[in-house]
């Protein structure tokens, strides 16, 4: 899903094709519609990532006795709750927050305030792109460790093999140039796998149109 989440938004980039383009004209004009499509669609992705870290927690613990893993999968899951659901409250709040500050007396809270709204634009860009390669890369490192463990240790071997080769040649850097060389890996294996889902999303509805005429 992740793959998926994030290869869809460079193709909706990408295609300029905006599937939601109607829509969001239509709560343009409502901002409590807005802010509820907006936070759905958080919602949405951050319960796929969060549900996935859960199931990365549980292989991390699996050895540990039942009482041990239900209590760290429980400090896991309300720390996952914490930050990532805190985080999305605080983002989608943030322009309330500025607009408040702007009908403020003080003239130091009205440029602040007219800073956060402004800011927010801008923001949601940056998050929007920083979380799409979270997507890519978190998707693609579990594909690139899971066929690992199902048996087919080629892929894993040969990124590995490289972050070797980078880390030994690149000397003080070399553990930081690795780590990014796996990232890269992951996220073109993700982007990769969620562009063969696209595309069979996109394909399957022109087949249907196709027999209905």
């Amino acid at each position: 899903f992740l793959c998926y989440e994030g290869a869809e938004k460079i193709w909706e980039k990408v295609s300029g094709h905006h599937p939601e383009e109607t829509s969001a004209a239509e709560a343009a004009t409502d901002p409590v519609e807005a802010e509820k499509r907006m936070v759905a669609g958080a919602i949405r992705t951050d319960l796929i990532l969060s549900a996935e870290i859960m199931v990365i927690s549980l292989n991390e613990v699996a050895d540990e006795p039942f009482l041990s893993r239900a209590v760290i999968l429980a400090v896991v899951g309300v720390g996952i709750t914490a930050l990532v659901y805190g985080v999305v409250a605080v983002i989608v709040k943030v322009d309330d927050v500025g607009l408040g500050l702007t009908q403020r007396a003080s003239a130091t809270a009205q440029r602040l305030g007219h800073a956060m709204v402004a800011a927010m634009p801008r923001l949601l860009t940056v998050i929007g792109v920083v979380g799409t390669a979270a997507m890519l890369w978190v998707g693609g490192h579990i594909l690139l460790v899971g066929v690992d463990e199902l048996g087919w240790p080629a892929l894993y071997d040969a990124v590995h093999h490289l972050e070797e080769q980078v880390h030994d040649a690149l000397g003080a850097v070399g553990a930081t140039a690795a780590w990014l060389v796996n990232t890269a890996a992951s996220a073109a294996l993700g982007l990769l796998v969620g562009a063969v889902v696209v595309a069979l999303a996109h394909l399957r509805p022109r087949r249907g149109s196709a027999a209905n005429s």
